[in-house]
């Protein structure tokens, strides 16, 4: 019997490879190519995905993007033409859209819209030029919706649609004289802000998802594209369980267990919080004794679906439910495996430094609180005016958006009172990277390499979609 070709894909800003390890780990996928401007990420991407990591330094000149590599340089560099014989049939990745711009004139002035597309987000769509990959997948941060009044968006968007019109406005920006006769455009069967806590990600990340079927694999079907958007909305909206009702939990991923099972340790983090509010002594603080504290059963199921405001249809689909965080946490190969046990070779979840000053203030911030919590104390902080400072992720909620990037106080905090930062591995687990994933560099380059990914097990979900929409291709 003849074996079924793998799914090829190649890899755009790629980063750490969380889109990418979704992907594989759904099965019938092949990563031939991926790139990325720093280096710590494309060397933790080859050390996980086994391909071979090259380093491109020239200032001038391109560079083949070569079979089964992960090229470490500026994706305006990549020759995507090389690629043209190993027929790739994705193209994925979320190019940082920073640089795209809409120059508007005044509103007297009715000649139109001058549009700046942006450099990397332009090579993206070089790739697809290039490359012509039967679909694509674009991820990005869900305020490109938004950003211009939706302008940027929309372009992007008609881009896709309308690749071989659109090519000769966007490769201006890269400067790229590529022949644009036989390119074909792409229909949008999926393009929407998807909350991945929905999939069993425990944590409240958004992303923006755009994917597209190129358009004369449809021969205008338009039974068929409603099918083809039909299979993503359902993957993508959580409808197939219950965790867009019932979603994963911190304290269920650090301790490896379902939350039946978390009663005892859930009580044992919570009481550790009694009369903070005395120590604190501030208005807020008292008013959170009251509303809060004293709110609480010190039951972890009764407890969760308090915060959660979760009204159980049934006795019986909420032991659904949580028979599904105990499949999902086999799934992630954390069940039974505390993060607490892990010695990494990364050395990933050493705990990391703390100054007295930050330790002293997080023993007076209780879960979901931030540093609004000591205002007017002597753990206060300066000119800090976000709620993401010095914020404790809460056991039994879904932690709030893990950052790449930022300076003191917006590192992650553990909902232990005992702990203050969140281990780096730790994480990795909020974000769904297996714990046998081994990250490079520098802590403050895993940091990032973490905050930037797509939690693999969404991008998971991503590609089963993908799988279904291949067999209706066939």
């Amino acid at each position: 019997m003849k074996a079924v070709r793998r799914i090829r894909i190649a890899s755009l800003f790629s980063g750490a490879g969380g889109l990418d390890l979704g992907f594989l780990t759904a099965g019938q996928f092949e990563i031939i190519f991926a790139n990325d401007i720093l280096l710590p990420a494309a060397e933790t991407y080859s050390r996980n995905f086994g391909l071979k990591l090259e380093i491109f330094n020239e200032k001038n000149g391109m560079i083949e993007a070569r079979p089964r590599t992960v090229l470490a340089c500026d994706v305006a560099k990549v020759d995507f033409s090389s690629l043209s014989d190993e027929e790739i049939d994705v193209v994925a990745g979320g190019p940082p859209c920073q640089d795209f711009s809409i120059v508007r004139g005044p509103a007297w002035d009715r000649r139109g819209i001058e549009v700046k597309r942006g450099r990397l987000y332009a090579h993206f769509v070089r790739a697809l030029v290039q490359l012509q990959p039967k679909l694509f997948v674009f991820e990005n941060v869900p305020g490109l919706v938004s950003a211009n009044r939706g302008v940027a968006y929309r372009i992007i968007t008609e881009d896709f649609a309308n690749l071989r019109l659109r090519w000769r406005d966007v490769k201006k920006v890269i400067s790229v004289n590529n022949n644009s006769k036989e390119i074909q455009g792409y229909h949008l069967i999926y393009s929407e802000v998807a909350d991945f806590s929905k999939l069993g990600v425990p944590q409240k990340r958004e992303r923006l998802i755009i994917m597209g079927v190129r358009q004369d694999l449809l021969e205008n079907s338009f039974e068929n594209i409603y099918d083809l958007k039909a299979i993503v909305q359902k993957k993508l909206s959580g409808s197939e369980q219950l965790f867009h009702k019932y979603p994963l939990t911190p304290i269920e991923v650090f301790e490896g267990r379902p939350l039946n099972e978390l009663n005892e340790r859930y009580r044992q983090v919570m009481m550790k919080w009694d009369r903070v509010w005395e120590d604190v002594d501030t208005e807020r603080a008292h008013r959170w004794k009251k509303q809060v504290w004293g709110a609480l059963t010190f039951d972890a199921i009764s407890d969760y679906l308090k915060v959660n405001g979760i009204k159980p249809m049934s006795q019986k689909e909420l032991e659904q439910a949580l028979e599904q965080h105990a499949r999902l946490l086999a799934e992630l190969e954390y069940l039974g495996r505390p993060v607490s046990s892990l010695q990494p070779p990364d050395s990933t979840n050493s705990l990391p430094r703390e100054s007295e000053e930050v330790v002293e203030r997080m023993k007076r911030i209780p879960p979901d609180e931030n540093h609004l919590f000591v205002e007017g104390t002597k753990w206060r902080v300066e000119g800090k005016g976000i709620s993401l400072v010095y914020r404790r992720i809460h056991p039994l909620k879904p932690s709030y958006t893990i950052v790449a990037y930022g300076g003191g106080g917006t590192h992650g905090y553990h909902y232990d009172r005992d702990r203050a930062t969140l281990t780096l591995r730790e994480k990795a687990r909020l974000q769904t990277f297996p714990d046998s994933f081994l990250f490079s560099g520098k802590r403050t380059e895993v940091r990032a390499q973490i905050g930037e990914a797509v939690p693999p097990l969404a991008a998971k979900r991503i590609a089963e979609a993908v799988i279904e929409i291949f067999k209706l291709l066939s």
